[in-house]
């Protein structure tokens, strides 16, 4: 896929993560953002603070990624690791995946904060995807979270976190209409 189209795509997709937060899940009150139907589902907040968690140590090696532009290629490649890791997360694959225990918010205390940063990191993304229209997407530059000996190429890793910021999202939306539906009383 053509370099920017890919940008694009990506930037389209984190503007609409956004608005679904701000207009869907921003309005609801504290005790349905925190609600579980059970004891292994996550809360929206958890949803939310399992992202936070990722961009955390996202945000930063991407950047860092992209101190030294050089465009080298106007497509994007993808590597073997690079497909696995976003077959993995894309938010169609309705098959669930274990988080790595750091990285699992469960029992966490949580509060409108979570919220807030997610807004906060969303915001930082798009400044990180604008400005990689003058990086090497296709370079191997960004270790993987939990294993940082293997690393993807920027464009795969950019992808794998809007990809991923995608299918908690929508596990929030839904975590937040099971809220609803089961306690009424509690959306204000």
């Amino acid at each position: 896929m053509n370099a920017n189209t890919f940008l694009q795509q990506l930037q389209a997709a984190v503007r609409r993560l956004q608005q679904t937060t701000e207009a869907e899940l921003a309005p609801l009150s504290s005790e349905v953002l925190n609600y579980k139907s059970n004891a292994q589902s996550w809360s929206v907040f958890e949803c939310l603070e399992h992202l936070n968690r990722y961009s955390r140590y996202y945000l930063p090696a991407f950047e860092k990624a992209m101190q030294h532009p050089q465009r080298s290629s106007a497509e994007v490649g993808y590597s073997w690791l690079g497909k696995k890791s976003l077959e993995v997360v894309r938010p169609g694959n309705g098959k669930a995946s274990k988080t790595v225990k750091h990285m699992n918010p469960a029992g966490s205390q949580l509060s409108r904060g979570v919220l807030e940063e997610f807004l906060q990191h969303q915001s930082r993304l798009l400044a990180v995807l604008a400005a990689a229209h003058t990086a090497d997407l296709n370079r191997k530059a960004v270790p993987v979270e939990f294993f940082r000996l293997l690393k993807l190429r920027l464009g795969e890793a950019l992808e794998f976190v809007v990809l991923h910021e995608e299918r908690h999202v929508q596990q929030a939306q839904r975590a937040a209409k099971q809220a609803q539906a089961a306690a009424p009383a509690l959306v204000v």
